[in-house]
């Protein structure tokens, strides 16, 4: 059969040829008059090009090759069953030949291996290793469907059912007969092998610390403490392989402390939700939050972590929500020192009574500090320090702390942890520490 493509302007001027059907862009339906037509000239000695260049045709545009086909065509179908087999009984002309019927055993047969395979398909959520229910619905990958048809076509001996099966799951013959060749089964067996690889690499990286982390903690990790390089995609595909999973941080909503006397102050928003400025030491956010340990203990935790860096300057861990919890945490800031108060340096937190108190203000003006607040019920205002806590509560082991002397140890190394080894995706991949210093050198 001729590869030539019919253009626009070609399929136009054989239209217009009172000989032919119809035309597409890749094949000419003739009518059955030129067919007769065709083979009386043709047994008086005439070639077919010049029967097709008498009745019209322009050999140029049809191809030599096409009219040469479509005589032996012709001229086989009259000697086999004279001028009824020029007829076209085709449905629609399509040009193809119309796929016999099938009979009642092999409509059966195809009927069985149906339901065989629905079966099968339907025995996969039960073993569904990702502990999914099985009123779930579970969509399957190609090769997942490949192993299955494979699996139906073994056990109910369906070697003539390839073609079907993989029609009514909706893959293609080809692909299911190149995963089963032996150079993809190689090529899947030497990429298990690397993957196995990177596998271990990676769970370096996921228990580096005690910490466990997410994909992109991962890679920063691998680069920064392995000197190791993996794609973000590839990191995630291994993870999801090989089930590793990550701390996911649920949702906690923000609790609010009681109100504020009036004797105590509400400042005004200075910070205007603009974290970080590219100046370490401009911006301290503070917060306390609750620790919840051993059988049903609570504890409370304050902190101030740079807006800039990330980095967490101070912190003070205590079982009782007294004020000393946020002036003792201002007091260590005082004392730290790798903190270097900027220009303007203001501290900003929410309304609560711990930060409105006399008190908090006194320390706050005496260290020569703006004080800036969050708008009232708007735990976005202080999102850097709210995310804090979040990771902090995913990555430390706060739960099988014992006593509060085993839970002070616990935030201690993961504080740590965070400014030196935790890295930053949106601080250049590096750690809090680095950052700063980052931050300074280019200054």
């Amino acid at each position: 059969m001729s590869k030539k493509i019919f253009t626009e302007k070609e399929i136009k001027v054989l239209s217009a040829n009172p000989y032919v059907k119809s035309v597409s862009s890749k094949g000419i339906t003739y009518t059955n008059e030129f067919k007769q037509l065709f083979i009386v000239e043709n047994e008086k000695g005439k070639l077919p090009r010049e029967i097709f260049e008498e009745y019209g045709f322009d050999i140029e545009v049809i191809g030599l090759k096409r009219v040469q086909s479509s005589g032996k065509r012709w001229r086989a179908a009259y000697r086999e069953n004279g001028e009824a087999g020029l007829c076209d009984t085709r449905a629609g002309n399509s040009g193809r030949a119309r796929e016999r019927e099938l009979t009642l055993e092999e409509k059966n047969a195809r009927l069985e291996a149906q339901i065989a395979l629905l079966k099968a398909e339907n025995e996969l959520p039960k073993k569904d290793s990702f502990g999914r229910k099985e009123a779930e619905e579970v969509v399957l990958p190609p090769s997942q469907k490949y192993i299955l048809i494979h699996s139906v076509i073994e056990k109910y001996q369906l070697k003539d059912m390839v073609k079907h099966l993989c029609e009514v799951t909706g893959v293609s013959r080809s692909g299911y007969y190149n995963y089963f060749s032996l150079k993809s089964q190689d090529r899947r067996k030497q990429q298990d092998e690397e993957d196995e690889v990177v596998k271990d690499v990676i769970l370096k990286a996921f228990h580096f610390k005690g910490r466990k982390k997410g994909a992109r903690q991962i890679k920063m990790t691998l680069a920064g403490q392995f000197n190791v390089v993996h794609n973000l995609k590839r990191i995630r595909r291994i993870m999801k392989k090989y089930n590793i999973v990550c701390p996911i941080r649920k949702a906690n909503p923000y609790r609010r402390m009681m109100k504020a006397t009036q004797e105590h102050r509400v400042m005004p928003n200075l910070l205007n939700r603009d974290f970080n400025q590219g100046v370490p030491g401009k911006v301290l956010l503070t917060d306390i939050t609750y620790l919840f340990y051993g059988k049903g203990q609570k504890a409370y935790l304050s902190t101030i972590i740079d807006g800039s860096t990330g980095e967490a300057l101070a912190y003070h861990v205590s079982d009782r929500m007294t004020m000393d919890l946020a002036t003792e945490t201002l007091l260590k800031l005082k004392k730290n020192r790798g903190f270097k108060k900027a220009n303007d340096a203001l501290i900003h937190s929410d309304q609560g009574i711990h930060y409105t108190h006399p008190d908090f203000q006194k320390i706050v003006k005496k260290m020569g500090l703006r004080q800036s607040m969050s708008r009232r019920g708007n735990c976005w205002d202080n999102a850097p320090q709210e995310s804090f806590f979040g990771h902090l509560k995913d990555e430390a082991s706060i739960k099988v702390c014992s006593n509060l002397d085993e839970l002070k140890k616990e935030i201690k190394q993961h504080m740590t942890y965070h400014n030196h080894y935790r890295y930053q995706w949106n601080r250049k991949k590096m750690t809090p520490v680095q950052y700063r210093d980052h931050l300074l050198k280019t200054a």
